[in-house]
């Protein structure tokens, strides 16, 4: 006889939410393995005593950590995406019918707590990997990876002083319909305008400025449109010209074949033995890998050491290559 399943709301239910997560499930391992309790203490000094009570530290740090684990980087839909997982609101100590934090709380609560903090939870959590034999130490492999704004190209500005728009844009190419609408736009968007001074102000050199004249002057006859789009509004882009006012740190990057975007760099040093995480940083996406490699280097080796480890070799691909590197790997043993 065919069975056919109706719903229906019930007035009363008897639900434990720790018997419907499996024991062989990743988060419940987790929760048993990773104790955040040393915390409360940590974020002590960032909060006063007496108001309304704040998210726990350790649910914060908790939604952190899954954000990275489910690579979801909008907290809106990080909340979301929590509601609708069992196993993931066990782990966070919260029952099916207990409200979550607002979105908004998460990125208030981002802001509270300073670089230096996120870097202690860090140096904490790889020392535990450490004392469970995770990283050897000795082999340490460095990539990078763009990481999306969260910023939109089409709110991109023209990065000089508003008083000379009009002149700057005649000097390096013909005004475009684009080009009044952004003036136009520009004095209705200013309170939102998160930049200071100096990123909005044009840092092109006398050289620099005739280069993208002469580029752009190329393509006069079609001065709405970039290279290989299809849209109206489309239009050449380049972070000596543009910043976003709703990101101003993000950095417009592109790859052969791929779109322009505005991105981070992503510097990441993961240890060979078990691939844990040991260095992470974020960094202008205008810059090139061999840029930065000095300042990972010099951030992670005294990290190591200070866990009683000794790392010999760096591998990295022919992007972090210069003379000035290998010299300076050379120097320090590596």
């Amino acid at each position: 006889m065919q069975g056919k399943k109706v719903y229906q709301e019930k007035l009363f239910a008897s639900f434990s939410l720790s018997n419907r997560v499996p024991a062989e499930n990743f988060y419940r391992r987790l929760r048993g393995v990773l104790d955040l309790a040393y915390l409360y203490e940590l974020t002590a000094p960032y909060y006063g005593n007496s108001g309304q009570k704040s998210i726990d530290p350790t649910v914060f740090f908790k939604l952190c950590l899954v954000g990275y684990l489910e690579n979801i980087i909008s907290d809106r839909k990080l909340m979301a995406h929590c509601s609708m997982r069992l196993d993931i609101l066990f782990y966070l100590g919260y029952d099916i019918d207990d409200e979550l934090p607002w979105h908004s709380t998460i990125s208030r609560t981002r802001q509270l707590f300073p670089e230096e903090l996120f870097e202690e939870v860090f140096t904490h959590v790889l020392r535990m990997c450490v004392e469970k034999g995770m990283v050897s130490g000795h082999s340490q492999a460095i990539d990078s990876a763009p990481v999306k704004a969260n910023a939109s190209m089409d709110t991109l500005e023209l990065k000089v002083p508003e008083e000379s728009l009009e002149e700057y844009l005649h000097k390096v190419r013909h005004i475009s319909n684009t080009d009044k609408e952004e003036y136009a736009a520009r004095k209705r968007k200013a309170k939102e305008d998160k930049s200071d001074e100096d990123q909005r102000t044009n840092t092109a050199s006398k050289a620099e400025l005739q280069a993208i004249g002469s580029r752009t002057k190329k393509w006069s006859k079609d001065q709405n449109m970039r290279q290989g789009a299809g849209g109206k509004n489309s239009k050449y882009t380049s972070n000596k010209m543009h910043y976003s006012p709703t990101d101003p740190d993000a950095r417009i990057s592109v790859k052969p074949g791929k779109a322009r975007k505005l991105n981070y760099m992503s510097q990441l040093s993961v240890d060979t033995g078990h691939h844990v995480i040991t260095d992470i940083r974020a960094y202008h996406a205008d810059g090139k890998d061999n840029q930065y490699l000095q300042d990972i280097v010099n951030r992670l080796k005294p990290r190591l050491q200070k866990q009683g480890l000794l790392w010999r070799n760096c591998i990295a691909d022919t992007g972090y290559s210069s003379g000035e590197n290998y010299a300076f790997l050379e120097e320090i043993g590596l």
